[in-house]
């Protein structure tokens, strides 16, 4: 499965973001999707996770309440609504893509290239 991530960019502190993540090559539906993260200088975490049909999401604990995670499994999207950004959401953000829910989370199978969210204080 190949994933182009957009929607990232410039914002100030306690704005909002939408990041999109259009899927190709495989059936979208048989893949939970996520997103993880890369600030500079520091270590790829995980963000968020949705499962095959969006019933179920999961959310580190540094974004939950502020992130939403959800897919459109007919237009083969994901999406990841940022809410009350910080100077520490600052990262690229990669989109995920794992047949299973243990992998989501930890080890996904295929990234995307990543897209920028720089968050200004």
């Amino acid at each position: 499965v190949q994933l182009q991530a957009s929607g990232g960019g410039l914002v100030q502190a306690g704005g909002s973001l939408r990041l999109s993540c259009a899927a190709s090559g495989s059936t979208f539906s048989n893949y939970a999707m996520g997103w993880f993260r890369q600030a500079p200088g520091k270590e790829r975490e995980f963000v968020a996770a949705i499962s095959w049909s969006g019933g179920s999401t999961y959310y580190a604990d540094s974004v939950k309440g502020r992130f939403t995670i959800s897919r459109n499994n007919a237009k083969n999207t994901v999406y990841l609504r940022m809410n009350s950004l910080k100077a520490e959401d600052t990262a690229v953000y990669y989109c995920t893509a794992d047949p299973g829910l243990a992998g989501i989370s930890s080890q996904p199978s295929y990234w995307g290239q990543g897209t920028l969210v720089t968050v200004s204080s």
